[in-house]
């Protein structure tokens, strides 16, 4: 919801500036709405790095609301990846900053925002162009995935 808030007043003040000053840029308003999440993207785990580890890392830099690796459904394996939300984006500002590239179990992670999941349906045919991503031998013209 506070989302929504402050991308209507950063509208409201670009619309504003731009009857009395010059507009605010866009790359301004993404750079307010993106930091504003509490959310991040944790890549590049050790398979042994799990929910508790992970909370681990991350509260030294305020209060973890959930920290979840994220599992292949069918193996219960770690994908690699996980999330880590915060009650405010402020601390998850701070622990992006720190952490991004630092070892955690011996592996450098990533981290980033996490970007809101599109609300398109998700296909399993593997591209991403809503065409099922190639189809024929591996060095066939039409991009070939197998």
């Amino acid at each position: 919801m506070a989302l929504f808030n402050k991308v209507g007043s950063l509208i409201s003040q670009s619309s504003r500036a731009s009857a009395s000053i010059a507009p605010v840029p866009m790359s301004s308003m993404l750079n307010s709405i993106r930091c504003m999440s509490s959310k991040l993207f944790v890549g590049g785990l050790s398979w042994g790095t799990d929910d508790g580890a992970l909370k681990d890392a991350f509260s030294g830099f305020g209060e973890v609301v959930e920290a979840r690796v994220i599992t292949d459904r069918d193996t219960g394996r770690s994908r690699g990846f996980g999330f880590v939300s915060f009650s405010s984006s402020e601390m998850a500002n701070s622990a992006m900053s720190a952490m991004d590239g630092q070892a955690l179990d011996g592996r450098n992670i990533r981290v980033s925002i996490a970007q809101e999941r599109s609300s398109a349906p998700r296909n399993n045919f593997g591209g991403g162009n809503g065409y099922g991503g190639g189809y024929g031998g591996g060095n066939s013209n039409y991009g070939g995935g197998y």
